[in-house]
């Protein structure tokens, strides 16, 4: 049997810029019955450890660097006793959390993850964030877009350290270029494919932020 993906949502708080807001994040769960990957473990480090059960973390993989993606990946990982993995453009955003301090790894651009047969590849898709990173899996049609790409279009980019202009780049080039029957594994909300959001590219630049 190959690799497997788990969704468990966890509820908390998103902060920036001086406000709040609560949210629902998906935590996403890759492997097989003895080794995993978990990325963006959010909020709920128990319910994941659970989740996880007597399975071996290869390591937490970290979108990107906002807060309520990483507030808890460091209590997670030391739990499960992985290394922590961000894209060392967002060390600002880590540093608001983690004062001080890397995460363990830096990811880069085409960066390759074993999983249970499976890898995961690094695309550095700036925008919501100067890391965002997405993790695409060929062998199982997937896509991971943490908050770049939504059902429905891009992340947000109205805050700090965001460009529109920038996450619209990185869509076009990085992931609607990729097969469009790609599942796409978001960091909020309903999945979606590569070929249901394609279409709609240019109504979003239309649009604007």
């Amino acid at each position: 049997m190959g690799a497997q993906i788990q969704n468990i949502i966890t509820s908390g708080t998103f902060s920036l810029d001086g406000g709040t807001w609560e949210v629902d994040n998906n935590v996403w769960i890759i492997g097989d019955d003895s080794e995993v990957f978990v990325i963006d473990p959010a909020h709920d480090p128990e319910k994941i450890r659970e989740a996880v059960g007597d399975r071996a973390v290869k390591a937490v993989l970290l979108t990107h660097g906002h807060d309520d993606h990483i507030r808890y990946a460091r209590e997670f990982a030391e739990a499960v006793a992985a290394p922590v993995f961000l894209n060392p453009a967002d060390q600002m955003l880590w540093e608001d959390v983690f004062p001080g301090t890397t995460a363990d790894h830096e990811i880069k651009d085409g960066d390759t993850f074993e999983v249970a047969g499976t890898t995961l590849v690094a695309l550095h898709t700036p925008g919501h964030s100067p890391g965002s990173t997405c993790f695409h899996v060929p062998d199982l049609d997937t896509l991971f877009s943490g908050d770049t790409l939504f059902n429905g279009g891009p992340g947000a980019t109205g805050r700090s350290h965001s460009s529109f202009e920038t996450i619209i780049d990185s869509i076009r080039e990085r992931l609607l270029t990729l097969p469009g029957h790609t599942v796409v594994n978001t960091g909020h909300g309903d999945g979606t494919t590569i070929g249901a959001e394609a279409p709609t590219l240019e109504k979003w630049i239309k649009n604007g932020n």
